[in-house]
């Protein structure tokens, strides 16, 4: 497989918003389009446009908007919906139709000739309206492999371009897959594509087998969104292709963890610390052994293969119980906080001792034990918080007022956003001035929170600067907006000042 070309096929945009409690507005849509034609996405599935009024706009936007990468529109074989797709102006449609037994009879409840004759029908009105054509024997894995292989033929003899083979409930195992798509390779000419779902955590390796089969398209999702457990992941399955089996895509991948936090900001699914590729720990590092390793040759603990500067992410250092010498004396040099052996000795007591009682070991903690017995820098802080004050409502925008010493000169300003949090940490954002443009969040969490109406919050921030070193700081409150500016400030200054 190596040196061959597959095609990426991204369906975020429609199975993103088949995920429970995901929903985007088309504003979103369209950035998430343009997100994904700059990490080069050969196409994007931009939605279903007959499903409504407001995802038909959504996909004629995508559709007009100019991306390098081809737009696509879903349909089922039905006339009204493929006219819905062409009145979207996409450059191609996938239209799809069950196959299996158990879906066509308790579904659409038609007979394996009638589900042939609509499938073929479909194919030939887009291809008569000029318009490229995928199809979709949808629940493909558990249809009769000799019906399966009729559907194909008679689609591709009605001039379909692509078939979709789709894992559609997660079912099939990895072997299972490949000698799928070995079966099919043989008989089809055309493009074979998959779909993989999650169900069994088996999706980007079915996509994988699939492709070492035959298969020159995988459909990903980013971040695995989708319906019940997700579809196969982007980065993963593209990362796999790049890295491992020595294949090629048109993926950007530098852009990849980019893409992930913006689709990570606009549905509101977290990504999971220890997601592969892009989470917070695929390129962070605790053990002792394995800082040291790590800090002396990269690949010693990680793949080599792929660098987190091959995604766009970034390697940490975490300190904690497990932390050895080599890893917390990097993280005071890189502050330049240089202590002599005795006082590393007595830093690295005092870190162990903190982090045996259950906390993560921040940055600025860490950076208080080396003060405490190195002595503190001198000069004031770079903000100096004197007052936080917020306004918000069910009908009023979140307004947040801040004042602060700022080397040493006093300044108020203000700023809104979309809750009183956001609001007040873009007030300290703006209070920064000049500064800002060289700091910004990383990431933002909340640790832990107490029972009770006047629960404890506590907040740990992320800030990185423009060189991408990246200082954390908690601060806890029981005002959940107070503890999220205290650890923002603690951390500007920690970055500012070190």
């Amino acid at each position: 497989m190596r040196d061959r070309k597959i095609s990426i096929f991204d369906t975020t945009l429609r199975d993103g918003e088949q995920t429970p409690g995901v929903s985007l507005t088309p504003e979103q849509k369209i950035e998430i389009a343009h997100q994904l034609a700059k990490l080069g996405v050969d196409t994007i599935e931009a939605g279903f446009p007959i499903a409504s009024a407001g995802d038909m706009e959504s996909v004629r936007n995508i559709a007009t908007a100019g991306l390098t990468s081809e737009v696509c529109g879903l349909a089922r074989v039905l006339t009204k919906d493929l006219d819905a797709c062409i009145d979207a102006d996409v450059g191609m449609i996938h239209t799809f139709v069950s196959t299996s037994d158990i879906q066509r009879i308790h579904t659409i409840k038609k007979s394996r000739e009638e589900v042939i004759e609509m499938a073929t029908n479909a194919v030939e009105y887009i291809k008569d309206h000029g318009m490229r054509c995928m199809f979709s024997a949808m629940d493909a894995t558990r249809t009769d492999m000799d019906y399966l292989i009729e559907v194909y033929k008679a689609v591709e003899g009605a001039g379909c371009d692509i078939i979709n083979v789709p894992d559609t409930v997660g079912v099939i195992a990895p072997s299972g897959m490949y000698r799928l798509i070995s079966e099919l390779d043989k008989e089809i000419n055309i493009t074979i594509d998959t779909h993989c779902h999650n169900d069994f955590g088996l999706a980007v390796a079915n996509s994988l087998m699939a492709i070492e089969a035959g298969a020159r398209q995988a459909q990903v999702t980013v971040n695995g969104l989708g319906e019940r457990a997700g579809n196969a992941d982007l980065a993963e399955t593209v990362m796999s292709l790049h890295s491992i089996y020595g294949a090629k895509t048109n993926i950007n991948t530098e852009y990849i963890v980019e893409t992930a936090r913006m689709v990570e900001r606009y549905t509101g699914v977290a990504i999971p610390p220890h997601m592969p590729v892009v989470g917070e720990n695929a390129f962070a590092h605790e053990s002792g052994i394995h800082t040291h390793g790590v800090l002396e040759n990269s690949d010693t603990f990680e793949p080599g293969i792929m660098t987190p500067e091959m995604v766009g992410h970034t390697r940490r250092i975490v300190l904690g119980k497990h932390a050895g010498r080599h890893a917390v004396l990097r993280s005071l040099q890189s502050a330049n906080i240089n202590p002599t052996d005795e006082q590393l000795d007595a830093i690295i007591s005092k870190v162990k001792v903190l982090a045996d009682k259950g906390k993560r070991i921040t940055d600025a903690d860490l950076y208080a034990i080396a003060f405490d017995i190195l002595g503190k820098p001198e000069g004031m802080p770079v903000i100096d918080l004197k007052e936080v004050s917020v306004m918000t409502g069910n009908v009023t925008t979140s307004t947040a007022v801040v004042k602060a010493l700022v080397n040493g000169t006093e300044r108020i300003t203000s700023d809104v956003g979309v809750g009183p949090v956001d609001a007040a940490l873009k007030a300290v954002e703006t209070l920064i001035g000049k500064h800002a443009s060289s700091v910004s969040i990383h990431d933002f969490r909340i640790e832990a929170v107490t029972g009770g109406a006047d629960a404890l919050a506590e907040v740990i921030i992320g800030v990185q600067d423009k060189n991408g070193r990246i200082v954390t700081a908690r601060a806890a409150n029981a005002d959940i907006v107070l503890a999220s500016v205290e650890a923002l400030v603690t951390a500007i200054n920690m970055l500012l000042k070190t």
